[in-house]
C-alpha cells in the first residue's frame, strides 16, 4: 500500500486530501505545519510528502530540506496558492518532483503522486526497464534505441501515439537520459485548461496584468528552465495561442502577460498528441508552421495490440505493483487467453485497470475467468438491438458518449480515452447533447 504524508495548515484542505487519497487505497498521515511534519516523518517515514508552500511556522522548502536530510529518496510535491517565481525556482532546483497551484484537481494530484513514485525504484514503484517502460518486443527495442539516440541531442521532439501507450513515461525517460537530467521536468496538459487560462499557465503573468492578478505567476516555460517541458495533447491548443508558442520555440524567450521585457529560457520541448497532426493541419485546426517546427524529430509508440508479446511482462509488473503487502495472485490460463485475445483500445492504461480490477476481486491465490464478468474481455454473443435506419447520426453519437460515460462512471478523462477524443470534446458533447451536468461532473 502506498503511503503519503500531507502537510497543510488549513484543516479543510488536510481533510479533503486525506479523504481523497484514502479513497484510492493510500495510507495517509497529516501534519499542520513544518515542525509537526518533520516530527511525524521521523516516526512514520514514507515515500511521498505533499506539502503546502506557505505555513505559519515556515514554508514547504523547510519541510523538503528536513525530509531530504532524513530520507533523500523521498519524493516531494508542493501545493501553493502563490505562483511566485522565486518560490517556484527554489522548489524545482531543490529537487521538488512537482509543483501544483491551488485550486487543484484531486485527480491531477493523484496522477502526479503515482507518477513521482515510479521515477525511482527506491520510492517503491520498482521499474523493470529503462525509464520504467516495460517491453522486450522487437518494436519496443527499436523504439528505445531511437529514444536513447534522441536523448543525446537537444532538439525538440514530437511523440505521436494513442492514449494510454505511455507517452509521458517515454518523455521522462528521454529527459532522464539527456544532459538536462539535473534540471526540472515540467508537464502541462493543453486540454486541461480553458483557452483563456492556458496562455498565462504557459507564459506566466505580472501582478496587475488583468483583473484578479493579485500576484505574479511563473509560467511553465520558466519553471522548466534548464530542463524539459512536456506539452501534452498539443493538438488541443487553441489556434490563437499557437503563433505565440511558435515564437517561443524559435526565439527561446517568453513574454509574461503585463511585462514588457522578454525572459530568455533554455528549455527542451517535448510535445505529445493522440491525433494525426498532419491531418489536423489539413483540416485547419493546427498551424502548419508550428507542426513543421515540432516535427523536426518524431517518435511513434506502438499500440499494445501490435506488441502482444509484452503483455505477460506488463501483467507481472502490475501484479507486483498493486499486490504489495498482500498475497501474490496468479492469473489462470483462461484469463490470460482472454487478455491476449483482446485488442486493448485503451492500451497499457486499460490493461493496468483490468489487472487492478482482477486483484481487487480475487479471493484466493488463483484469479479465475469469472472475474472478467462485466468487462468487454469476455467473448459474448451480441445482445444489442438491430440498427434502426431511422436513427439519426446525432442520436447514435449521443448514445456512444452516454455509454462511454456510463462505463467510466462519469470520468470524463477515461471516457475521452475510450472514445479516442480529447477531454474538451467530451465536455462540449455533454453540453451539445444536453446531458445533465450534475450527472457527469
Amino acid at each position: 500500500m502506498n503511503r503519503v504524508l500531507v502537510v497543510d495548515d488549513e484543516p479543510a484542505m488536510r481533510t479533503a486530501l486525506e479523504a481523497s487519497f484514502s479513497h484510492r487505497g493510500w495510507k495517509v498521515e497529516t501534519a499542520s505545519g513544518t515542525h509537526e511534519a518533520l516530527e511525524r516523518f521521523r516516526s512514520w517515514p514514507c515515500p511521498l510528502v505533499i506539502t503546502d508552500m506557505r505555513m505559519p511556522d515556515g514554508d514547504g522548502l523547510k519541510v523538503m530540506s528536513g525530509i531530504r536530510s532524513l530520507a533523500p529518496e523521498t519524493a516531494v510535491i508542493f501545493l501553493t496558492a502563490y505562483g511566485s517565481v522565486p518560490e517556484a525556482v527554489k522548489a524545482m532546483k531543490g529537487g521538488a518532483c512537482d509543483y501544483l497551484v491551488k485550486p487543484i484537481s484531486f485527480e491531477q494530484l493523484h496522477e502526479a503522486a503515482q507518477r513521482v513514485l515510479t521515477v525511482d525504484p527506491s520510492r517503491g514503484a520498482g521499474r523493470e526497464t529503462e525509464g520504467g517502460i516495460i517491453g522486450d518486443s522487437v518494436l519496443m527495442r527499436r523504439l528505445m534505441d531511437r529514444a536513447r539516440q534522441i536523448a543525446r541531442t537537444d532538439v525538440d521532439l514530437l511523440l505521436e501515439a494513442e492514449s494510454g501507450t505511455g507517452k509521458e513515461l517515454l518523455a521522462r525517460m528521454i529527459h532522464e537520459s539527456s544532459r538536462r537530467r539535473n534540471g526540472p521536468f515540467v508537464a502541462v496538459n493543453c486540454a486541461a485548461f480553458p483557452d483563456t487560462l492556458l496562455e498565462s499557465e504557459l507564459f506566466g503573468y505580472m501582478k496587475g496584468a488583468f483583473t484578479g492578478a493579485a500576484s505574479s505567476h511563473v509560467g511553465k516555460f520558466e519553471l522548466a528552465h534548464k530542463g524539459t517541458l512536456l506539452l501534452d495533447e498539443i493538438s488541443e491548443m487553441p489556434l490563437p495561442l499557437q503563433p505565440k508558442l511558435l515564437r517561443v520555440l524559435q526565439q527561446r524567450e517568453v513574454d509574461r502577460l503585463g511585462d514588457r521585457n522578454p525572459i530568455s529560457i533554455d528549455v527542451r520541448v517535448i510535445a505529445t498528441t493522440n491525433r494525426d497532426l498532419a491531418l489536423a493541419v489539413k483540416e485547419g485546426t493546427f498551424r502548419a508552421d508550428l507542426y513543421y517546427r515540432l516535427n523536426v524529430v518524431a517518435l511513434s509508440i506502438p499500440p499494445l495490440r501490435e506488441r502482444r508479446d509484452d503483455i505477460p511482462a506488463l501483467i507481472e509488473y502490475f501484479i507486483r505493483k498493486y499486490s504489495r503487502g498482500g498475497t501474490p495472485v496468479e492469473f489462470s490460463p483462461e484469463i490470460m487467453e482472454c487478455i491476449l485475445a483482446h485488442d486493448w483500445p485503451g492500451n497499457v492504461r486499460e490493461l493496468e485497470n483490468i489487472v487492478r480490477r482482477i486483484l481487487a476481486l480475487a479471493i484466493g491465490p488463483m484469479a479465475e475467468v469469472d472475474l472478467l464478468e462485466g468487462t468487454n474481455l469476455l467473448k459474448q454473443e451480441a445482445v444489442t438491438a438491430p440498427l434502426e435506419l431511422s436513427t439519426s447520426l446525432q442520436e447514435m453519437e449521443k448514445q456512444m458518449y452516454l455509454r462511454a460515460l456510463e462505463e467510466t462512471r462519469g470520468n470524463r478523462t477515461h471516457a475521452a480515452e475510450l472514445l479516442g477524443v480529447s477531454v474538451r470534446t467530451v465536455r462540449n458533447k455533454i453540453r451539445e447533447f444536453g446531458i445533465p451536468a450534475r450527472r457527469y461532473v
